[in-house]
């Protein structure tokens, strides 16, 4: 239901009256979730689907009558200028907010972060492998943990280390590649850098490895340069720092 709700933009009453309605109706049945009972869950009826079924073939004959009339040339125009604002409208719904790396969204964003560096990288990632980072140095005061949203379904993430008066640095960056050239992953680097001003660090790290080439383009379009290995981390084949131009040193405050 909360994800429901987030993905409409309905408050938990209004909600809660639709469904009722619709329940009457012998559309959907609410109930607890079967993998978590304090979570209901919708789900649509036998009726519900027929009707479902219905709404999109209506949808699909109107779409078919505006575009019946126009030339295959112009039909591809109009798909592509759809495809166009579709994106610029989903870059437009991200959303971002620091969440305890524990939460079910923030583990599943890991997840697919390590299964992604698995196939990319040539010999394999293996995270019991790298530099260890457990959960509580991705809590505040250690740390923080970024999640990137777009109604409410998760699609990306970001995390910082803190070393008290040191360069932060920056962990887990990651975006699901459905929203790849939207800038979501500039935006969460943003948001690392400014988190990390606010903590005092004078500076941010990261390190990559080459396989994420997409990634290194992003970290040197941004004003990071390549510096020399500030750790031992395997994976590791490139590092990067850049200076915090907000830092004030915490003598001079």
């Amino acid at each position: 239901m909360r994800r429901l709700r987030a993905q409409l933009g309905l408050d938990s009453g209004y909600l809660s009256r639709l469904l009722r309605s619709l329940e009457a109706a012998g559309l959907v049945t609410v109930g607890p979730s079967e993998r978590d009972k304090r979570v209901r869950t919708a789900r649509l009826t036998r009726a519900g689907l027929t009707e479902r079924a219905l709404l999109d073939r209506r949808s699909d004959d109107l779409a078919r009558s505006f575009l019946a009339p126009l030339s295959p040339a112009r039909r591809e125009r109009l798909v592509a200028a759809m495809a166009e604002v579709e994106l610029l409208l989903t870059a437009g719904l991200v959303e971002i907010k620091v969440v305890d790396p524990a939460d079910r969204d923030a583990e599943w964003c890991l997840n697919e972060y390590f299964a992604e560096l698995g196939r990319r990288f040539e010999a394999g990632f293996e995270p019991a492998l790298s530099i260890p980072l457990d959960r509580h140095e991705l809590r505040p005061p250690a740390g923080l943990f970024l999640l990137a949203t777009v109604r409410a379904k998760p699609i990306g993430c970001g995390a910082l280390r803190f070393h008290g008066k040191e360069a932060a640095e920056v962990k887990r960056m990651w975006v699901a590649e459905s929203v790849r050239g939207l800038g979501v992953g500039r935006r969460l680097l943003a948001e690392l850098e400014s988190r990390a001003v606010a903590a005092g660090a004078p500076a941010i790290r990261l390190e990559t490895n080459d396989a994420l080439n997409e990634a290194i383009g992003l970290y040197r379009s941004a004003g990071y340069k390549e510096v020399d290995a500030f750790n031992s981390e395997p994976y590791a084949q490139h590092w990067f720092e850049k200076r915090l131009a907000g830092h004030v040193p915490r003598s001079d405050r």
